[in-house]
């Protein structure tokens, strides 16, 4: 397995607050009302456990909350994809009301599906961490 950090981020909000709003996918339409328009992701789809979308040139993937530990982690694995990937949201407080977010990606990348995405995987693990974080710092 790869494993993929992204840089901590700090939100304005208390982690039980964060927590409440990470840990049901439905909440993710507001934060996809504000994120950059992207011609690359197309269709997505949320449920309180769940959500999907489809990659152009890739096909439909999806993610399913495997865990919640109430005010600290929130655990995804992959539905639909071709590699298994776990995705970890960590909750840590920082003071009263700042909360420190790290977004954490293992995949179990083939060597030369590594090769082909390793840089995009490094760069978006922060690039999805920032639009994390924005979007609860609002």
């Amino acid at each position: 397995m790869t494993t993929y950090e992204s840089d901590i981020k700090t939100i304005s909000s208390n982690e039980e607050v964060v927590f409440g709003i990470l840990s049901d996918l439905n909440n993710l339409k507001k934060i996809q009302e504000q994120a950059p328009a992207t011609d690359k992701v197309k269709d997505l789809e949320f449920d309180t456990d769940s959500c999907s979308f489809v990659v152009e040139g890739f096909g439909k993937v999806g993610f399913r909350v495997i865990e919640r530990e109430p005010f600290k982690t929130v655990k995804f694995e992959s539905e639909n994809a071709p590699v298994k990937v776990n995705v970890w949201i960590q909750l840590k407080p920082v003071a009263e009301n700042q909360t420190a977010l790290r977004l954490t990606i293992k995949a179990d990348l083939p060597t030369m599906i590594k090769m082909m995405v390793d840089k995009k995987l490094k760069e978006g693990v922060n690039v999805v961490a920032d639009l994390l974080a924005k979007s609860l710092n609002k």
